[in-house]
């Protein structure tokens, strides 16, 4: 575990961080680069044969899992996109000041950036299967940015953290269960017991300071901070309902999006009709008949959304079981063909075992033998055996995947045309729907007019006009006036259906599309991966043979 470099006031606690790192006898300041991770990568501890051929090992980014780069004088973090499957990484002993340009990494299991110059916790919210962080001896005043579901073990010791807030943040990582927050201002309060608070209110917390915590001592802990400790634990519990409830709405906005019938479910598309329609507003200020058809109004709208809404679930069920089915049906294609590819690798590998086991022994008999021809027939013929029979392996590898590839086209083909013939049925009897919408809205368009003219009527024959609404006046004389503001409504309305309609059609398209390309470029990238390793392997094997001879010089 990493140890403390200094004790005291946080003040005092920069100088002897900076004084660690300047005594180190490190290279000129740098960034992380290509060259830097394959002399890293090559230069890792691998000793005798399995070290040389680690060193003739072409640098395959994607299979590095570990990478260390501590005592490098590095200034910033970069270039780490290289590495998608990095597990371990280690830049302690640097000069980073920033964490950064690490989102990429989401196998990273264990991160290690003690002895830093770091001032804030952030930029670690994609390491979802991080397990343990190291920021010992670093600038960091608070704890804060910590959402790591997976984190086991956080040290954090030797900042500069004088408050306990975001200490309570840690209740939420189920999973930790070592934390290190020794020399930092915070701890070294006389009257103050850090250890006692931490191991109170992080229950589920096993090791503090990598002292294993005692039943008795959690016990007095939890007493002695008892009113802190409810204060939390109410306010956790007020935030994992809210957080609940977001996620549940969260989750139901998703399902009503993928679904293409968002802001369906209730009044959304009527209350959308009357937005910015000024006529309307208008023609309504005739009263009770107007408001008595506006409900009616409402309600036929709200039952057609309704169906239009019930119909977008059922169709979204129906294809996400065609679309799980067919990322089953792909899985288990390629996972056979994956298995049929490693079991003749294994066999291969086996012969070459054999074979290369039976050429160090005609090699050994060459050196002794004062003539040589048989056996430098010998070595010709058991070279050409090894070389037809990878040949013959690079054959069958490459006939393999070039199936599965064609396979998996042919396959993403007909599942596009069903998928399109799903959407398209759905899109259809959504667009009856639309259709009644539109008629809806011209049945009330005609309804208003008829309960706009009779107001009209009314007030003239009984010489009220001066309880007609000013907006109304110049239709008095002029039914023409109305017949406009009618139209007008109905435009307006028709529009926001036709709107609505046209988003859906949109929407259903450009899923379809951008689904289909996600398939079609993960199966390029998989294609072009799985070509790169079967010759890289077949350079391996080929290199392997070249360098027998001089592997038994060596000896």
């Amino acid at each position: 575990m990493d140890e403390p470099v200094s004790q005291g006031s946080g003040d005092e606690m920069e100088e002897p961080v900076r004084g660690f790192l300047e005594e180190v006898n490190c290279p000129e300041p740098g960034i992380i680069d290509r060259q830097m991770i394959e002399t890293a990568y090559l230069g890792e501890g691998q000793k005798g044969e399995s070290g040389r051929l680690h060193q003739l090992e072409p640098v395959v980014y994607e299979r590095i899992r570990t990478m260390r780069l501590e005592f490098k004088n590095l200034l910033r973090i970069d270039h780490l996109w290289m590495l998608p499957n990095l597990t371990k990484l280690c830049l302690n002993c640097n000069k980073i000041e920033v964490i950064e340009h690490i989102e990429m990494l989401t196998a990273l299991k264990e991160l290690n950036l003690s002895f830093n110059y770091i001032t804030k916790i952030e930029n670690l919210e994609t390491l979802v299967n991080l397990e343990t962080l190291s920021l010992f001896s670093n600038r960091i005043r608070r704890i804060e940015n910590l959402s790591l579901k997976k984190l086991v073990i956080l040290s954090i010791g030797n900042n500069l953290i004088d408050t306990v807030d975001g200490i309570e943040r840690l209740r939420f990582l189920n999973s930790l269960k070592v934390l290190n927050l020794e020399g930092n201002p915070i701890a070294q309060k006389p009257d103050f017991p850090l250890a006692l608070y931490v191991t109170a209110i992080l229950p589920k917390l096993n090791y503090y300071e990598y002292v294993f915590i005692k039943a008795d001592t959690r016990e007095a802990a939890q007493k002695r901070f008892y009113r802190e400790l409810r204060e939390i634990e109410d306010k956790q519990e007020r935030e994992i309902q809210a957080l609940e409830t977001d996620a549940r709405e969260a989750a139901e906005a998703e399902r009503l999006a993928s679904s293409f019938v968002e802001h369906l479910d209730g009044q959304q598309l009527y209350d959308s009709l009357w937005r910015d329609d000024e006529n309307g507003r208008i023609l309504m200020l005739v009263g009770a008949p107007a408001h008595e058809l506006s409900e009616e109004y409402a309600k036929d709208v709200h039952q057609l959304t309704q169906s239009i809404y019930k119909l977008g679930l059922k169709r979204f069920g129906e294809r996400e079981e065609e679309i799980r089915d067919f990322n089953a049906n792909l899985q288990e294609g390629q996972q056979e063909l994956q298995s049929l590819g490693q079991s003749q690798i294994e066999e291969f590998l086996q012969y070459k075992e054999r074979t290369f086991e039976v050429l160090r022994s005609k090699l050994r008999e060459l050196e002794e033998s004062e003539d040589g021809s048989e056996e430098y027939s010998h070595l010709d013929t058991l070279n050409g055996q090894f070389d037809d029979a990878l040949n013959e392996m690079w054959q069958s590898l490459m006939s393999q995947e070039l199936h599965l590839h064609e396979a998996v086209e042919e396959s993403t083909l007909n599942f596009h045309r069903k998928i399109s013939q799903l959407m398209a049925s759905f899109v259809e009897q959504a667009q009856v729907f639309f259709l009644q919408l539109r008629d809806v809205c011209g049945h009330f368009a005609d309804n208003m007019t008829d309960i706009v003219t009779q107001f009209l009527s009314d007030k003239l024959s009984r010489q009220e006009l001066g309880s007609v609404p000013k907006e109304l006046t110049m239709c008095v004389d002029d039914r023409e006036e109305v017949l406009k503001l009618v139209e007008g409504m109905r435009t307006a309305h028709t529009y926001r259906v036709d709107e609505r309609e046209d988003r859906m059609a949109k929407r259903s398209k450009e899923f379809i599309d951008k689904m289909i390309q996600q398939l079609n470029n993960k199966e390029v990238d998989r294609h072009r991966a799985k070509i790169l390793e079967i010759n890289s392997f077949m350079e391996m094997m080929t290199e392997a043979l070249g360098n027998l001879p001089q592997e038994l010089n060596q000896e």
